[in-house]
């Protein structure tokens, strides 16, 4: 079992200092080109991997272009368009009343506030956080989905469940500064070591001040199960 450091503070700013060692280019895997179509890919990633959204993407930005042609398209054709993705019929359809709301709200611009964001259909504070980070170069929070939700709990920096209460626990420790940059290096390390069902704790970074290290401890903090 790792020890963490004495305040979760110091825990989250020895960790995200080992992280940026290990994955220096650390950044966004959704490709875009322009604030609707990162609206429009993070919208496809939710409980879908970046990959295969990337995969799509790649074909329907080169059909769609601008949210009239959203709006306008027959939800039968662009849910086919999508028909690889999870959950891809109400996907389609989000994108459809987004872009409808796009249009009539605000100008065809995609807005730059979390409140008019997330009046968006299929738009959570996770994905207003990403639009607005990357989109708009505006960081007021941090966007936590599974990866930062497992690994902060795995390390202790949160015993809350639920992505907005870790948020907000994560911005107390979190330099502000960071905030971007934290969920990068999460989602990095989570791929490439702590996966969900079989970390790598032999060759991880962060195994001496973690307190779930598998071998050592009896529980995985994530998800409160033993190992």
């Amino acid at each position: 079992m790792g020890t963490p450091r004495e305040t979760r503070q110091e825990q989250a700013e020895t960790v995200i200092d080992r992280l940026e060692e290990a994955y220096p280019d650390s950044t966004i895997s959704l490709r875009y080109s322009n604030r609707l179509e990162l609206l429009i890919a993070v919208i496809l990633s939710a409980q879908c991997t970046d990959e295969r959204v990337n995969k799509e993407t790649k074909h329907l930005f080169e059909k769609y272009d601008g949210p009239e042609e959203y709006a306008n398209a027959p939800q039968e054709e662009l849910a086919e368009d999508l028909s690889s993705i999870t959950y891809y019929n109400s996907k389609a359809e989000y994108i459809r009343t987004s872009c409808e709301l796009i249009l009539e709200e605000h100008d065809g611009e995609v807005p730059d506030t979390m409140d008019e964001l997330t009046e968006l259909s299929g738009v959570g504070r996770k994905t207003a956080n990403v639009v607005l980070q990357h989109g708009h170069d505006v960081v007021e929070g941090i966007v936590v989905d599974t990866h930062v939700q497992r690994l902060s709990r795995r390390l202790g920096l949160t015993e809350e469940q639920y992505p907005e209460q870790i948020e907000q626990d994560l911005m107390g420790i979190v330099p502000e500064g960071y905030w971007q940059q934290f969920t990068h290096l999460c989602i990095d390390h989570g791929r490439a070591i702590c996966s969900a069902q079989n970390p790598d704790c032999s060759d991880c970074v962060l195994a001496d001040l973690c307190p779930s290290e598998k071998g050592d401890s009896e529980i995985d903090l994530a998800s409160g199960d033993p190992w």
